[in-house]
Protein backbone atom coordinates (compact mmCIF):
# COMPACT_ATOMS: atom_id res chain seq x y z
CA UNK A 1 0.00 0.00 0.00
CA UNK A 2 2.95 2.37 0.72
CA UNK A 3 4.91 1.29 -2.35
CA UNK A 4 3.77 3.80 -4.97
CA UNK A 5 4.36 6.55 -2.08
CA UNK A 6 7.83 5.29 -1.23
CA UNK A 7 8.64 5.31 -4.87
CA UNK A 8 7.21 8.22 -5.81
CA UNK A 9 9.29 10.25 -3.21
CA UNK A 10 12.61 8.49 -4.34
CA UNK A 11 11.78 8.39 -8.11
CA UNK A 12 8.82 10.88 -8.84
CA UNK A 13 5.66 10.21 -10.95
CA UNK A 14 8.17 8.17 -13.61
CA UNK A 15 8.86 5.36 -11.34
CA UNK A 16 4.99 5.12 -10.29
CA UNK A 17 4.18 4.55 -13.82
CA UNK A 18 6.64 1.92 -13.98
CA UNK A 19 5.11 -0.53 -11.33
CA UNK A 20 1.62 0.35 -12.53
CA UNK A 21 2.59 -1.24 -16.03
CA UNK A 22 5.16 -3.88 -13.59
CA UNK A 23 1.44 -4.86 -12.34
CA UNK A 24 -0.19 -5.06 -15.87
CA UNK A 25 2.45 -7.22 -16.61
CA UNK A 26 1.77 -9.49 -13.78
CA UNK A 27 -1.72 -10.18 -14.81
CA UNK A 28 -0.41 -10.83 -18.40
CA UNK A 29 2.12 -13.53 -17.14
CA UNK A 30 -0.43 -14.77 -15.18
CA UNK A 31 -2.36 -15.51 -18.05
CA UNK A 32 0.18 -17.34 -19.76
CA UNK A 33 0.95 -19.46 -17.05
CA UNK A 34 -2.64 -20.82 -17.47
CA UNK A 35 -1.24 -22.14 -20.62
CA UNK A 36 2.57 -23.20 -20.47
CA UNK A 37 3.07 -23.55 -16.76
CA UNK A 38 -0.40 -25.68 -16.14
CA UNK A 39 -1.12 -26.96 -19.32
CA UNK A 40 2.11 -27.03 -20.85
CA UNK A 41 1.19 -25.70 -24.11
CA UNK A 42 3.52 -23.08 -25.85
CA UNK A 43 2.25 -20.07 -27.13
CA UNK A 44 4.28 -17.25 -28.88
CA UNK A 45 1.02 -15.75 -29.77
CA UNK A 46 -0.22 -14.45 -26.63
CA UNK A 47 0.27 -10.81 -26.91
CA UNK A 48 -2.31 -11.07 -29.64
CA UNK A 49 -5.51 -11.13 -27.13
CA UNK A 50 -3.93 -8.52 -25.10
CA UNK A 51 -4.42 -6.19 -28.04
CA UNK A 52 -7.90 -7.58 -28.74
CA UNK A 53 -8.85 -5.99 -25.05
CA UNK A 54 -6.95 -3.22 -25.83
CA UNK A 55 -8.54 -2.36 -29.06
CA UNK A 56 -11.92 -3.20 -28.18
CA UNK A 57 -11.61 -0.97 -25.48
CA UNK A 58 -10.14 1.51 -28.02
CA UNK A 59 -13.03 1.49 -30.50
CA UNK A 60 -15.38 1.87 -27.93
CA UNK A 61 -14.44 4.81 -26.05
CA UNK A 62 -12.57 6.98 -28.49
CA UNK A 63 -14.17 9.84 -30.99
CA UNK A 64 -12.64 7.23 -33.85
CA UNK A 65 -15.30 5.55 -35.16
CA UNK A 66 -17.87 8.29 -35.02
CA UNK A 67 -15.42 10.19 -36.78
CA UNK A 68 -15.22 7.75 -39.44
CA UNK A 69 -18.94 6.52 -39.87
CA UNK A 70 -21.82 8.96 -39.93
CA UNK A 71 -24.11 6.10 -39.06
CA UNK A 72 -22.34 5.96 -35.79
CA UNK A 73 -22.09 9.45 -35.33
CA UNK A 74 -26.06 9.56 -35.61
CA UNK A 75 -26.66 6.53 -33.25
CA UNK A 76 -24.10 8.25 -30.89
CA UNK A 77 -24.31 11.90 -30.88
CA UNK A 78 -22.43 12.56 -27.48
CA UNK A 79 -19.93 9.97 -28.95
CA UNK A 80 -18.50 6.73 -28.31
CA UNK A 81 -17.94 6.57 -24.29
CA UNK A 82 -18.46 2.76 -23.34
CA UNK A 83 -17.37 2.22 -19.70
CA UNK A 84 -13.86 0.00 -19.06
CA UNK A 85 -15.83 -2.19 -16.97
CA UNK A 86 -18.32 -3.07 -19.41
CA UNK A 87 -15.62 -3.34 -22.18
CA UNK A 88 -13.80 -5.99 -19.88
CA UNK A 89 -16.73 -7.90 -19.79
CA UNK A 90 -16.97 -7.93 -23.45
CA UNK A 91 -13.52 -8.21 -24.07
CA UNK A 92 -13.15 -11.43 -21.66
CA UNK A 93 -15.83 -12.99 -23.80
CA UNK A 94 -13.81 -11.82 -27.75
CA UNK A 95 -10.67 -12.70 -25.75
CA UNK A 96 -11.97 -15.92 -24.78
CA UNK A 97 -13.61 -17.20 -28.08
CA UNK A 98 -10.22 -16.27 -29.87
CA UNK A 99 -8.47 -18.54 -27.40
CA UNK A 100 -10.82 -21.19 -28.55
CA UNK A 101 -10.33 -20.11 -32.14
CA UNK A 102 -6.51 -20.49 -31.61
CA UNK A 103 -6.59 -23.42 -29.46
CA UNK A 104 -9.11 -25.95 -32.35
CA UNK A 105 -6.15 -26.22 -34.87
CA UNK A 106 -3.18 -26.76 -32.33
CA UNK A 107 -5.00 -29.80 -30.44
CA UNK A 108 -2.56 -32.10 -32.61
CA UNK A 109 0.36 -29.99 -32.20
CA UNK A 110 3.37 -30.05 -29.90
CA UNK A 111 6.66 -28.05 -29.55
CA UNK A 112 8.04 -26.49 -32.31
CA UNK A 113 4.73 -27.04 -34.22
CA UNK A 114 2.45 -25.39 -31.71
CA UNK A 115 4.99 -22.72 -31.07
CA UNK A 116 5.39 -21.50 -34.89
CA UNK A 117 1.22 -21.70 -35.56
CA UNK A 118 1.06 -19.58 -32.30
CA UNK A 119 3.47 -17.05 -33.32
CA UNK A 120 1.49 -17.08 -36.68
CA UNK A 121 -1.83 -15.90 -34.90
CA UNK A 122 0.48 -13.42 -32.99
CA UNK A 123 1.34 -11.76 -36.53
CA UNK A 124 -1.52 -12.07 -38.44
CA UNK A 125 -3.62 -10.43 -35.30
CA UNK A 126 -1.03 -7.39 -35.46
CA UNK A 127 -0.83 -7.36 -39.15
CA UNK A 128 -4.67 -7.06 -39.17
CA UNK A 129 -4.83 -3.82 -36.88
CA UNK A 130 -1.53 -2.46 -39.15
CA UNK A 131 -3.65 -2.80 -42.12
CA UNK A 132 -7.20 -2.31 -41.09
CA UNK A 133 -7.65 1.17 -42.18
CA UNK A 134 -8.26 0.59 -45.99
CA UNK A 135 -10.68 0.15 -47.37
CA UNK A 136 -12.98 0.93 -44.19
CA UNK A 137 -10.91 3.19 -41.46
CA UNK A 138 -11.47 0.88 -38.60
CA UNK A 139 -8.18 0.71 -36.49
CA UNK A 140 -6.44 3.96 -38.03
CA UNK A 141 -3.36 1.46 -39.00
CA UNK A 142 -0.13 2.54 -38.14
CA UNK A 143 -1.09 5.91 -36.50
CA UNK A 144 -3.09 4.50 -33.87
CA UNK A 145 -5.73 5.20 -32.02
CA UNK A 146 -6.07 8.55 -29.35
CA UNK A 147 -8.33 10.08 -27.37
CA UNK A 148 -9.25 6.97 -25.32
CA UNK A 149 -11.39 7.56 -22.64
CA UNK A 150 -9.57 7.47 -19.18
CA UNK A 151 -10.25 4.95 -16.34
CA UNK A 152 -13.38 6.16 -14.42
CA UNK A 153 -14.80 4.11 -11.20
CA UNK A 154 -17.49 5.68 -8.84
CA UNK A 155 -17.58 8.68 -11.05
CA UNK A 156 -13.83 9.54 -9.92
CA UNK A 157 -11.45 9.92 -12.74
CA UNK A 158 -8.24 8.20 -12.76
CA UNK A 159 -6.61 11.39 -14.30
CA UNK A 160 -6.92 13.97 -11.70
CA UNK A 161 -6.06 14.01 -8.17
CA UNK A 162 -8.58 12.79 -5.51
CA UNK A 163 -9.03 15.25 -3.06
CA UNK A 164 -9.51 14.10 0.61
CA UNK A 165 -9.30 16.91 2.49
CA UNK A 166 -6.73 15.82 4.45
CA UNK A 167 -4.83 14.48 1.54
CA UNK A 168 -4.48 14.13 -2.40
CA UNK A 169 -3.74 11.20 -3.86
CA UNK A 170 -2.15 11.29 -7.47
CA UNK A 171 -4.16 9.40 -10.56
CA UNK A 172 -1.29 7.12 -11.15
CA UNK A 173 -1.69 6.34 -7.12
CA UNK A 174 -5.22 5.42 -7.91
CA UNK A 175 -4.38 3.51 -11.07
CA UNK A 176 -1.46 1.74 -9.19
CA UNK A 177 -4.28 0.67 -6.25
CA UNK A 178 -6.87 -0.62 -8.77
CA UNK A 179 -4.14 -2.60 -10.88
CA UNK A 180 -2.93 -4.21 -7.81
CA UNK A 181 -6.67 -5.29 -6.59
CA UNK A 182 -6.68 -6.96 -10.15
CA UNK A 183 -3.25 -8.47 -10.20
CA UNK A 184 -4.40 -10.02 -6.74
CA UNK A 185 -7.97 -10.75 -7.72
CA UNK A 186 -5.76 -13.07 -10.57
CA UNK A 187 -3.41 -14.54 -8.82
CA UNK A 188 -6.48 -15.45 -6.48
CA UNK A 189 -8.45 -17.42 -9.14
CA UNK A 190 -5.05 -18.68 -10.57
CA UNK A 191 -4.56 -20.79 -7.05
CA UNK A 192 -7.86 -21.98 -6.87
CA UNK A 193 -7.30 -23.06 -10.26
CA UNK A 194 -4.04 -24.67 -9.44
CA UNK A 195 -5.53 -26.51 -6.41
CA UNK A 196 -8.58 -27.56 -8.37
CA UNK A 197 -9.62 -30.43 -10.77
CA UNK A 198 -9.61 -28.48 -13.70
CA UNK A 199 -5.82 -27.25 -12.52
CA UNK A 200 -4.86 -31.23 -11.33
CA UNK A 201 -6.05 -32.49 -15.06
CA UNK A 202 -4.01 -29.78 -16.89
CA UNK A 203 -1.17 -30.63 -14.76
CA UNK A 204 -1.41 -34.63 -15.83
CA UNK A 205 -1.35 -33.40 -19.45
CA UNK A 206 1.67 -31.21 -18.96
CA UNK A 207 3.23 -34.52 -17.61
CA UNK A 208 2.27 -36.57 -20.19
CA UNK A 209 -1.02 -36.48 -21.84
CA UNK A 210 -1.32 -39.80 -23.33
CA UNK A 211 -1.28 -41.18 -19.61
CA UNK A 212 -3.69 -38.27 -18.69
CA UNK A 213 -6.23 -39.41 -21.42
CA UNK A 214 -6.19 -43.40 -20.50
CA UNK A 215 -6.95 -41.89 -16.94
CA UNK A 216 -9.93 -40.26 -18.12
CA UNK A 217 -9.28 -36.78 -19.11
CA UNK A 218 -10.88 -35.23 -21.88
CA UNK A 219 -7.40 -33.24 -23.03
CA UNK A 220 -9.32 -31.77 -25.96
CA UNK A 221 -11.62 -29.78 -23.98
CA UNK A 222 -8.59 -29.26 -21.05
CA UNK A 223 -6.47 -27.71 -23.66
CA UNK A 224 -9.14 -25.50 -24.81
CA UNK A 225 -9.97 -24.05 -21.65
CA UNK A 226 -6.39 -23.33 -20.81
CA UNK A 227 -6.46 -21.47 -23.84
CA UNK A 228 -9.50 -19.79 -23.25
CA UNK A 229 -8.78 -19.05 -19.67
CA UNK A 230 -5.33 -17.67 -20.21
CA UNK A 231 -6.74 -15.34 -23.06
CA UNK A 232 -9.51 -13.63 -20.91
CA UNK A 233 -6.75 -12.44 -18.51
CA UNK A 234 -5.14 -10.75 -21.40
CA UNK A 235 -8.15 -9.08 -22.90
CA UNK A 236 -9.26 -7.65 -19.38
CA UNK A 237 -5.44 -6.02 -19.08
CA UNK A 238 -5.50 -4.78 -22.72
CA UNK A 239 -8.68 -2.71 -21.56
CA UNK A 240 -6.88 -1.49 -18.54
CA UNK A 241 -3.95 -0.90 -20.63
CA UNK A 242 -6.10 1.31 -23.55
CA UNK A 243 -7.79 3.26 -20.75
CA UNK A 244 -4.59 4.04 -19.66
CA UNK A 245 -2.27 5.02 -21.81
CA UNK A 246 -4.76 6.84 -23.86
CA UNK A 247 -3.24 5.87 -27.03
CA UNK A 248 -3.11 2.41 -28.74
CA UNK A 249 -1.15 1.48 -31.79
CA UNK A 250 -0.04 -1.84 -33.29
CA UNK A 251 3.58 -1.67 -32.19
CA UNK A 252 2.67 -2.01 -28.92
CA UNK A 253 1.90 -5.99 -29.93
CA UNK A 254 4.73 -6.82 -31.62
CA UNK A 255 6.29 -10.18 -30.99
CA UNK A 256 8.45 -8.94 -28.73
CA UNK A 257 6.04 -8.40 -26.27
CA UNK A 258 4.87 -11.77 -26.38
CA UNK A 259 8.29 -13.12 -25.85
CA UNK A 260 9.16 -10.70 -22.83
CA UNK A 261 5.86 -12.15 -20.89
CA UNK A 262 7.09 -15.58 -21.81
CA UNK A 263 10.12 -14.80 -20.34
CA UNK A 264 8.69 -13.65 -16.90
CA UNK A 265 7.15 -16.74 -17.21
CA UNK A 266 10.26 -18.89 -17.62
CA UNK A 267 12.33 -16.68 -15.48
CA UNK A 268 10.18 -16.54 -12.94
CA UNK A 269 9.33 -20.02 -12.10
CA UNK A 270 7.10 -21.68 -14.33
CA UNK A 271 4.07 -23.01 -13.24
CA UNK A 272 5.13 -21.21 -9.99
CA UNK A 273 2.11 -18.67 -9.28
CA UNK A 274 4.46 -16.30 -6.96
CA UNK A 275 7.50 -17.06 -8.86
CA UNK A 276 5.54 -15.72 -12.06
CA UNK A 277 5.47 -12.54 -10.36
CA UNK A 278 8.68 -12.43 -9.08
CA UNK A 279 9.66 -12.77 -12.64
CA UNK A 280 6.99 -10.02 -13.91
CA UNK A 281 8.09 -7.47 -11.59
CA UNK A 282 11.88 -8.22 -12.21
CA UNK A 283 11.85 -7.95 -16.08
CA UNK A 284 9.50 -4.85 -15.97
CA UNK A 285 11.35 -3.15 -13.83
CA UNK A 286 14.89 -4.03 -15.13
CA UNK A 287 15.01 -2.56 -18.48
CA UNK A 288 13.57 0.85 -16.88
CA UNK A 289 17.15 0.61 -14.23
CA UNK A 290 19.46 -0.29 -16.95
CA UNK A 291 18.00 2.61 -18.99
CA UNK A 292 19.18 5.19 -16.02
CA UNK A 293 22.79 3.33 -16.12
CA UNK A 294 23.72 1.99 -19.14
CA UNK A 295 23.83 5.38 -21.25
CA UNK A 296 25.55 7.10 -18.28
CA UNK A 297 28.32 4.34 -17.57
CA UNK A 298 28.86 4.18 -21.33
CA UNK A 299 29.57 8.32 -21.60
CA UNK A 300 31.79 8.23 -18.42
CA UNK A 301 33.97 5.28 -20.11
CA UNK A 302 33.83 6.09 -23.23
CA UNK A 303 32.80 9.76 -24.35
CA UNK A 304 29.36 8.09 -26.30
CA UNK A 305 26.88 5.71 -26.61
CA UNK A 306 28.54 2.64 -28.06
CA UNK A 307 25.46 0.00 -27.65
CA UNK A 308 22.35 0.68 -27.26
CA UNK A 309 20.23 0.25 -24.34
CA UNK A 310 17.80 -1.65 -26.38
CA UNK A 311 20.16 -4.34 -27.43
CA UNK A 312 22.36 -4.43 -24.38
CA UNK A 313 18.78 -5.57 -22.79
CA UNK A 314 17.83 -8.11 -25.43
CA UNK A 315 21.48 -9.48 -25.04
CA UNK A 316 21.08 -9.96 -20.93
CA UNK A 317 17.45 -11.48 -21.42
CA UNK A 318 18.93 -14.01 -23.93
CA UNK A 319 22.21 -14.66 -21.66
CA UNK A 320 19.39 -14.93 -18.44
CA UNK A 321 17.03 -17.47 -20.24
CA UNK A 322 20.62 -19.84 -20.99
CA UNK A 323 21.34 -19.34 -17.38
CA UNK A 324 18.19 -20.43 -16.18
CA UNK A 325 17.93 -23.51 -18.55
CA UNK A 326 21.30 -24.64 -17.55
CA UNK A 327 21.30 -24.33 -14.45
CA UNK A 328 17.90 -23.88 -12.61
CA UNK A 329 15.30 -24.94 -15.24
CA UNK A 330 12.64 -24.65 -12.74
CA UNK A 331 12.73 -20.82 -12.48
CA UNK A 332 14.28 -18.26 -9.90
CA UNK A 333 11.85 -18.93 -7.57
CA UNK A 334 10.70 -22.66 -8.56
CA UNK A 335 8.46 -25.01 -7.03
CA UNK A 336 9.65 -26.64 -3.22
CA UNK A 337 10.92 -30.08 -4.73
CA UNK A 338 11.54 -29.02 -8.45
CA UNK A 339 14.17 -30.06 -10.39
Amino acid sequence: MLLPWVVGAGGGNYWVRVLDFALLYIVLALGLNVVVGFAGLLDLGYIAFYALGAYSFALLASPHLPTQFESIAATFPEGMHFSPWMVAVFSIILSALFGLILGLPTLQLRGDYLAIVTLGFGEIIRIFMNNLDRPLNLTNGPKGISGIDPIQLFGISFTKPLDLGFIQISGLYLIFYLFLLLAIAVAIVCLHLQDSRIGRAWIAIREDEIAAKAMGINTRNMKLLAFAIGASFAGVAGVLFSAFQGFVSPESFTLWESIVVLAMVVLGGIGHIPGVILGAVLLAVFPEVLRGIAQPVQQFLFGHVIVDVEIIRQLIYGLALILIMLYRPGGIWQKSGAR
